[in-house]
């Protein structure tokens, strides 16, 4: 796991400085909170709302990201507002809970937009919670709000706004559909069904506490789309709460709420969550329980009997997503990883589409932007594919062919990594083998995505004097050479009747 986040790709240092930018973006909200005069709760809240501005809004452009977050307190002041004024009714602030579990999943269905608002939307209610906040506290709450998104916008968008030398990819979005049919929708219900379950059994739990469990359920069901991928998802969140607890009770407790030592702890939980959260959900849960452990030692609540509630919450959370995805329309792996797969190699096609254009003097041609989508891609296919290569499965033949796509995928990935480098080289020229080689990976890719048996043409054989940029090509080839076997032949994909 600790290789896994240390040596995993960063083109262009993206997660380095998407992690640096949140410290950065998050500390400036906080600070303007306190000029304003706001108390710690305050602080918290419009701390809270700049981390979820930051971390969520993920649109394909800067403009998109700007009218993103420019939404975010036209979703999350009203839902604000009704948490507030339902504070000393629990059935009714229940209900309007759960309704915005179900909202805030179904809007999935509007690509990364309805995502960034839903998360917010919920999260908002969360801290309500989290806060105790009241009626009277809620121009206060509402004015940390707004600052902390202006704060968070002023990093964004002006002091560090690395997007425009490299323009991010879109999120992936889950496969359609219509109705019951689609994913978003039947996660809707799934998530929904299994937040009541861990809001009646969180209350039995704690009276105080109990949102933690629908926290953890809503958690759980983030960025993920099948059962399969549910389920590890939420053994993960599990694994990396019992370790940040662990953590806790050596760095949280010992502290205690003092306000220097607190304060950077905190600055580092911000960019672990940052850092580490495209490449290990178990790490950035880590990271998680430890900053909120610290802001419970700030507002004087932290003890070791509250750690330990934590933990009961977090499972029961998990306990409500896995009994939701099995018993709830689930939906199934196989269908969805394929559909995953065949985007990554489309987008690999894509990315060499690109770089030829690039070498061939097309200087409009970039393939960094693909680069990037791919990346993420391949995060969804491991997403996808991870109850298969799991531990804990014990079909060790599913789980080897498994693991067999993921290293080929990689090796695609890191070819084409290394064909977009020789691109960016401005010494790179044209040879008349590239565009022989391009049309190979391009008629390969269709082999693999289009459902034919096509039989590729060998690569031409590689020479010590060969192009870098041919030998990626080649490299290439025999990747997804290799691919067709586990891909194309039902009886031995990983992927059949998962």
């Amino acid at each position: 796991m600790l290789k896994r986040v240390f040596v995993a790709p960063d083109p262009g240092r993206t997660r380095l400085r998407f992690a640096a930018r949140a410290v950065l973006g998050i500390g400036l909200a906080v600070v303007v909170c306190g000029l304003a005069g706001h108390s710690l709760a305050g602080a918290v809240t419009g701390g809270l709302a700049a981390l979820l501005a930051l971390f969520t809004v993920t649109d394909a452009t800067v403009r998109g990201q700007a009218v993103t977050t420019a939404l975010l307190p036209a979703v999350g002041l009203p839902v604000l507002a009704v948490a507030a004024e339902l504070h000393d009714q629990p059935v009714a602030r229940d209900l309007t809970f759960l309704a915005i579990v179900g909202a805030g999943v179904y809007a999935r269905r509007w690509g990364p937009r309805g995502h960034s608002l839903g998360v917010f939307a919920f999260m908002t209610f969360f801290v309500a919670q989290f806060l105790h906040a009241t009626p009277g506290r809620l121009p206060e709450l509402c004015g940390s709000v707004v600052l902390s998104v202006l704060s968070a916008a002023v990093v964004r968008f002006g002091v560090w706004c690395y997007e425009r030398r490299l323009p991010p990819a879109p999120l992936p979005a889950p496969p359609g559909g219509t109705g019951l049919a689609r994913v978003t929708t039947r996660q809707a219900v799934q998530a929904t069904a299994g937040a009541g379950f861990a809001l009646v059994v969180g209350q039995l739990v704690s009276g105080q506490r109990w949102y933690w469990a629908i926290g953890a359920t809503w958690w759980i069901f983030v960025n993920t789309t099948s059962r399969g991928e549910t389920l590890v998802r939420g053994f993960r969140r599990v694994l990396g709460t019992v370790i940040g607890i662990g953590l806790g009770v050596l760095v949280a407790l010992p502290v205690d709420g003092a306000p220097v030592p607190t304060a950077l702890l905190t600055a580092v939980c911000v960019f672990g969550i940052f850092y580490t959260a495209a490449v290990s959900y178990t790490w950035m849960m880590l990271w998680v329980t430890l900053l909120a452990e610290l802001l419970y030692g700030l507002l004087g609540v932290l003890e070791p009997a509250l750690l330990a509630l934590r933990l009961v919450e977090t499972g029961v959370g998990a306990l409500g997503a896995a009994l939701a995805v099995l018993f709830v329309l689930p939906v199934t792996t196989h269908a969805v990883t394929d559909a995953w797969i065949q985007r990554a190699l489309r987008c690999v096609h894509a990315c060499t589409a690109e770089t030829a254009a690039r070498l061939a003097g097309d200087a409009h041609a970039d393939p960094a932007p693909r680069v990037a989508e791919l990346e993420q891609l391949l995060g969804r296919v491991r997403l996808s594919v991870a109850p298969l290569v799991h531990p804990l499965n014990p079909m060790l033949g599913r789980k080897a062919r498994a693991r067999r796509v993921l290293d080929l995928l990689d090796d695609c990935a890191r070819e084409v990594r290394g064909l977009v480098a020789v691109a960016a080289d401005p010494e790179a020229s044209h040879d008349a083998r590239l565009a022989a080689a391009c049309w190979r990976v391009e008629a390969a890719v269709e082999a693999l995505t289009g459902g034919g048996a096509t039989t590729l043409a060998p690569a031409e054989p590689r020479t010590p004097a060969a192009e870098p940029a041919l030998a990626h090509l080649h490299g290439l080839e025999r990747a997804l050479s290799e691919l067709a076997t586990p891909l194309r032949t039902p009886s031995k994909s990983p992927l059949a009747r998962a």
